[in-house]
């Protein structure tokens, strides 16, 4: 090869076939492609990803919600759903011991008392019906017999303006009633009654049991509200807004 070859050829580094030489000290580079990888800790696993945001959530959660808080598409949650869901239904092989061996699944899974189930276009777990009883004794047996000032505050709300949901419950008391809420489900008071069409949220409303205790057999028996308001307007038996 010339001298003129030569110095051509000086310049065809970085070309595809010739490599450049790389500093021995070079860092390999970190790219955060999602929530799940994370620099310097085991990659998460999709599947447990979404079963962790299920597990910690009040209301069920869209497909959409799911997909952008792994940043995943859709078609991978929805995915990651359904093997989630396959898996509680005792559709998934497992080595655990099991008592229900007349309900064992084909693929050897366990059937958990747990299910995933599709409410208000989202996804939430819930217990499966067969256990309602046993929950529901469960939970009445470590409450109290009387209900806290909030209890009762909230109760009265969901009595007057239901169906309604949880935000809405907090909007007019001006606190947060998740943890409210949660004991006067489990105390039989207040019940799932509807989900709201454009949120998703679930919409509570009051149950026999209640018009039992308050030795009433309907709704509206329940005394008027507004003489009990700064100004009693009349008319406004059954508004709080």
């Amino acid at each position: 090869m010339t001298s003129e070859g030569l110095e051509g050829a000086e310049g065809l580094e970085g070309v595809d076939g010739l490599d450049r030489p790389r500093p021995a000290d070079a860092a390999e580079e970190v790219s955060v492609a999602t929530p799940l990888d994370v620099p310097g800790q085991p990659r998460l696993d999709l599947d447990r990803a979404i079963e962790a945001l299920l597990f910690i959530a009040d209301e069920p959660q869209s497909l959409v919600h799911l997909a952008a808080a792994v940043a995943r598409p859709i078609a991978e949650v929805r995915a990651a759903i359904a093997r989630l869901k396959g898996d509680y239904d005792g559709g998934a092989a497992s080595g655990e011991p099991r008592t229900d061996a007349g309900e064992r699944a084909d693929a050897g899974g366990i059937r958990r008392a747990f299910e995933l189930r599709e409410v208000g276009g989202g996804w939430r777990f819930y217990a499966r019906a067969e256990y309602d009883a046993l929950i529901t004794s469960a939970v009445l047996a470590q409450t109290s017999t009387r209900l806290s000032q909030a209890a009762l505050e909230t109760l009265a709300v969901i009595a007057y303006k239901q169906p309604i949901s949880r935000s809405g419950v907090a909007s007019i008391r001006a606190v947060n009633v998740d943890s409210v809420v949660r004991t006067l489900l489990g105390r039989g008071l207040v019940t799932e009654v509807d989900t709201d069409e454009e949120t998703g949220a679930i919409l509570y409303g009051t149950t026999d049991l209640l018009l039992t205790n308050l030795g009433i057999s309907s709704l509206d028996e329940l005394p008027p509200i507004s003489p009990l308001l700064d100004g009693g307007q009349e008319g406004f038996d059954r508004d709080l807004v």
